[in-house]
C-alpha cells in the first residue's frame, strides 16, 4: 500500500502521468493527418533524441518556418495535441510545396523531452546526419509512405 502512495506521489510531483498512446489519441485536434502509429512515433523520438545531441534540429514554428523558406531538407515532426491550431496549421502546405515530408505524432511534451527540453514544442525539423544517417533514413522511409490527407 505505502509503494502504491510512493509511485503515485511520484507521478504528481513530476507533473501530469505518462500517457499512453492511446489516451493522447483522444487528444488530437482535427488537423492531424497523416499521423504516425506508435512503433513510428518511437522511430521518430529516437531519431529527434540523436538530433538534438548533433545539434541538427530545428524546434518551434518561427525557426521551422524560416528554414523551409530558406530550403532547408528534413523530416517535419508536428504535435497533434496543439491547441489553437492557427498556430501552426500553415507548416503542412508549406511542406507539401517544398515536397518534405512531414508527420504528426500524439504529444507536444513527449516531442519536447524527446528535443532534450523540458518545455513542450508543436513543431521539429530532424535534419539528416552521417551519425544517425540509418535512424534517419528508416523514419524518411516511412515517414514518405504515410498517406496524405485530401
Amino acid at each position: 500500500m505505502a509503494r502504491e502512495k510512493e509511485a503515485e506521489g511520484a507521478t504528481e510531483a513530476d507533473g501530469t502521468p505518462e500517457l499512453s498512446y492511446r489516451e493522447q489519441l483522444d487528444f488530437l485536434n482535427p488537423i492531424a493527418r497523416p499521423l504516425a502509429s506508435r512503433k513510428l512515433t518511437r522511430k521518430l523520438y529516437k531519431c529527434i533524441r540523436k538530433a538534438a545531441k548533433h545539434k541538427q534540429i530545428r524546434r518551434g514554428v518561427k525557426e521551422v518556418q524560416k528554414f523551409i523558406n530558406k530550403g532547408e531538407k528534413g523530416i517535419t515532426v508536428l504535435a497533434g495535441d496543439t491547441q489553437p491550431i492557427d498556430v501552426y496549421c500553415h507548416i503542412p502546405i508549406m511542406c507539401e510545396d517544398r515536397s518534405l515530408p512531414y508527420a504528426y505524432v500524439p504529444s507536444k511534451s513527449d516531442l519536447g523531452a524527446a528535443a532534450g527540453s523540458k518545455r513542450p514544442t508543436c513543431v521539429i525539423m530532424i535534419k539528416p546526419h552521417e551519425e544517425y544517417q540509418e535512424t534517419y533514413d528508416e523514419c524518411l522511409e516511412e515517414v514518405e509512405a504515410l498517406p496524405l490527407p485530401l
